[in-house]
């Protein structure tokens, strides 16, 4: 595996169910409606308290785009063809020596020197041809490509008035057929008085014809210590959750993060699309509906969006998100209802890159 996403297994952390005001509802209520939930809801119970010297120090990513390349494709795994066998070889006979017949000499004939009559009439002799050098073709520029490491900057607000309450960050992280998505979240405004400090989540996986194929989801609450994990073992079938419970896979399965990115590498055809969304805790089966379309107004101007919905299966929750055709259904704007915080949004504020890519 990459170094870049090597990172050893730890064993799941025994986790309570302390500071129930927040998480205690959030993964069950939240995570319930699927994609939606698993921003929006992410950047409330993220800003879980704790020592700021145990969150690692990323790069800031500072160049804003405002396009998205093609996602990559997978790279091809070279197979091992086996080696063929040597063939038997016969010898065969020397050839005979054939005599060769001698051959006469015959004399060569006398020049005939041209008469002055056979020059004047001569035909004159062709100009030759020099071939034109082709024409230098301009350079077709390389194709765009999507950088190592975006970050997708969204913003959180409680209710639909823009009372803003934190920031989340999604980087996307791909090197070959290795991906590793991190998030952390970080209170803002007013909601920074009550809650404080970070949470991080990450998903490491494969990029795949189909998508992405998580292999593990962790959150962390504060500390390595009170970290929770989902492993995903795709040959048995089964994945492994907190407290090593486990439940079978069916396809196809995400955990929160990789669903985010799951559109742009396989942009949803059908109207409805049904899924398997895996957290530490549980897997649940999701069904979310196209409505139709709207257009957003976001930072950099107003986009057109597709409106996905999905209600939960006691009614009360409805979870909406906005995919951007021509950002390649990046989430753009993202509504939970009835959370126990009420209604949460979340609004994508700029796409990072490094500088050096941006100028590209």
């Amino acid at each position: 595996m990459n170094p870049l996403f090597t990172n050893a297994l730890p064993d799941p952390a025994s986790a309570r169910a302390t500071g129930r005001g927040i998480l205690a509802h959030a993964p069950r209520r939240g995570l319930l409606i699927g994609l939606a939930a698993s921003l929006a809801v992410h950047v409330v119970f993220s800003f879980w308290p704790h020592d700021e010297r145990d969150v690692p120090e990323a790069v800031p990513l500072q160049a804003t785009i405002t396009e998205l390349p093609p996602p990559p494709k997978p790279t091809a795994v070279a197979k091992t063809t086996p080696r063929p066998k040597p063939q038997r070889t016969t010898a065969l006979p020397a050839p005979v020596a054939v005599p060769e017949t001698p051959v006469a000499d015959t004399p060569e004939a006398a020049p005939v020197e041209p008469t002055a009559n056979a020059l004047a009439m001569a035909a004159e002799p062709l100009a030759e041809e020099v071939p034109a050098a082709p024409s230098a073709a301009a350079p077709e520029p390389p194709p765009k490509a999507l950088p190592r490491r975006v970050d997708l900057v969204y913003k959180a607000f409680l209710g639909t008035h823009g009372f803003l309450i934190g920031e989340a960050i999604y980087r996307f992280e791909h090197e070959g057929n290795e991906y590793r998505i991190t998030t952390v979240g970080e209170a803002k405004g007013l909601a920074a008085l009550f809650l404080r400090g970070q949470g991080k989540l990450e998903s490491r996986g494969h990029i795949t014809a189909s998508g992405l194929q998580p292999l593990e989801f962790s959150v962390e609450r504060g500390s390595r210590e009170r970290r929770e994990t989902a492993i995903f073992d795709w040959e048995a079938g089964i994945v492994t959750l907190h407290e090593d419970k486990t439940e079978a896979l069916d396809l196809p399965t995400f955990d929160p993060l990789a669903l985010m990115w799951q559109a742009y590498f396989s942009p949803p055809v059908d109207d409805q699309q049904t899924m398997s969304i895996a957290t530490t805790r549980r897997v649940s089966r999701y069904t979310i509906v196209r409505e139709g379309e709207e257009n957003i107004t976001w930072p950099q101007g107003e986009i057109a969006t597709e409106r996905w919905h999905r209600r939960s299966e006691d009614g009360k929750t409805d979870a909406y998100i906005w995919l951007a055709p021509a950002m390649r259904y990046v989430p753009i704007k993202l509504r939970v209802t009835a959370t126990n915080r009420g209604t949460l949004e979340a609004l994508l504020d700029s796409i990072r890159v490094d500088e050096t890519l941006a100028q590209q």
